[in-house]
């Protein structure tokens, strides 16, 4: 196999059609220490990123080098898929591993590790020339200092040594935006060849791709669209949520005697159904969460059960909106019951656990690769995946003056936390839902009337 590399100041272009421009040729020109090209969705950050990577593999032999994301899971849903596009159905390259490989070797021997910051394994437990980070707004500063650890120089099959990345924007305070040692490139749509010729012309896909970015709404559509750095207005758990306080490992997770499920029901919009373990502290952990489209009751019914048998939950608290889909849960065996619906004192419920308690600890966890399974489709239309992706995106409504109205948020972008709020309603007793069979729920007999607590 002959692989010829024209790499250009002014077009780096490898046979087979590929050629960076804008953002993405400027990442190829740099040799910085740490570089990040962030843009909007669909700019071809990543594809750029891992073109560069595979070039570095075959210029350097022996080359050492690392692709990563924040949870594995995502890796091989993701990232994989491109890698294996850029290097080609033909191409020496040989995977191991499976289908979830640990390692690709090059002829000369190069080898680029897969990791995911949930599953480091051998990845980063030695030097390396380079690391590629996929969607590095996922990571915290903490992360990337550590993969800055592991990629000095000294490995020394490079002449450099480089820490790359692509993103997507996040809010203004996010710290790839305020970090001195990093060099920050920005791509457009117009850098993408599939998307505009070389005269500047949209073509056929780049029109499709752009209709799609033009029906997202907002933030959403400022950072994926407009590739803007913003946050959202009016965000219901602004003052609460912290990915750096309350993303942990599964592996952080202490043992506990008690779960319960919240669901929240859904087929077009996405349909959830979250695990929440409880220490004897009364803490939540949200464990596993099934989030995806397109699935009917007795596909939700598998996964209830299977729930069962791994966590034994005391009871699955369910959206009480589809009294047939609880009915099918309680035919398999399943101890379902309808959740209290309040949507305030739910909020209030989930806001109270994510804030500190009298140990400065919150009270709510979410295990940072608790999702099984991503929902391509869901990812596909830029829409959020997972309840996690959801707290940045569930905001008030604005009222005429533009500022948001503390009122019922928004019912949009709300399908993970709301059977968050299920599942702590449930916990905190702020309502126990009564069966229409009269039997006990989680060992005790409901009472016949809601009782809050507040």
């Amino acid at each position: 196999m002959t692989v010829t590399y024209a790499i250009a100041e002014d077009s780096p272009e490898i046979e087979g059609g590929f050629y960076a421009r804008g953002g993405a040729l400027r990442l190829w020109d740099c040799k910085d220490h740490e570089v990040i090209l962030s843009g909007p969705a669909e700019t071809g950050k990543t594809y750029a990123c891992l073109q560069k990577l595979d070039t570095l593999m075959w210029i350097f032999p022996g080359a050492q080098a690392v692709i990563i994301r924040k949870t594995l899971s995502s890796l091989y849903a993701s990232v994989l898929q491109t890698y294996l596009k850029v290097v080609g159905p033909d191409s020496p390259v040989t995977f191991y591993g499976g289908s979830k490989p640990e390692w690709a070797e090059y002829p000369q021997g190069s080898r680029v590790y897969f990791a995911g910051f949930d599953n480091p394994q051998k990845a980063l437990s030695s030097e390396r020339d380079f690391v590629y980070v996929n969607q590095a707004e996922e990571l915290s500063v903490g992360d990337w200092e550590v993969l800055t650890t592991r990629c000095t120089g000294r490995a020394a099959n490079a002449p450099y040594a480089q820490i790359f990345a692509d993103c997507n924007p996040g809010p203004p305070q996010h710290w790839i935006r305020h970090r001195p040692s990093l060099t920050f490139l920005e791509s457009r749509h117009e850098d993408n060849p599939t998307l505009f010729d070389d005269a500047g012309a949209v073509t056929d896909r780049g029109r499709t791709t752009l209709q799609i970015l033009d029906r997202l709404t907002g933030v959403r559509k400022e950072r994926l669209r407009y590739g803007r750095w913003v946050a959202a207005e009016g965000t219901v758990y602004a003052d609460e949520w912290d990915e750096s306080v309350h993303l942990i490992a599964k592996d952080d997770i202490p043992t506990c005697r008690r779960a319960v499920v919240g669901i929240d029901w859904g087929f077009t919009n996405a349909g959830v159904m979250s695990v929440f373990s409880i220490d004897g502290d009364g803490r939540m952990y949200r464990v596993l969460e099934h989030y995806r489209t397109g699935r009917l009751i007795g596909w939700w019914v598998d996964r209830a059960r299977h729930i069962r048998d791994l966590y034994h939950p005391e009871a699955f608290v369910c959206d009480p909106s589809q009294p047939g889909s609880i009915q099918e849960l309680r035919n398999a065996g399943l101890n379902a019951i309808p959740a209290v619906n309040n949507i305030e004192l739910g909020i209030q419920a989930v806001k109270a656990r994510l804030a500190p308690a009298g140990d400065g600890r919150p009270r709510l966890y979410f295990a940072r690769d608790g999702l099984v399974a991503r929902d391509e489709a869901l990812a596909e239309a830029k829409q959020a995946v997972s309840t996690i992706d959801e707290f940045s995106l569930y905001v008030y409504p604005k009222g005429q003056d533009g500022k948001s109205l503390k009122e019922t948020p928004v019912d949009a972008d709300n399908h993970g936390l709301d059977s968050t709020r299920y599942a702590c309603a449930y916990v905190d007793k702020i309502g126990v839902p009564q069966l229409a069979t009269g039997a006990a729920v989680g060992g005790r007999r409901p009472v016949p009337t809601m009782t809050t607590r507040y």
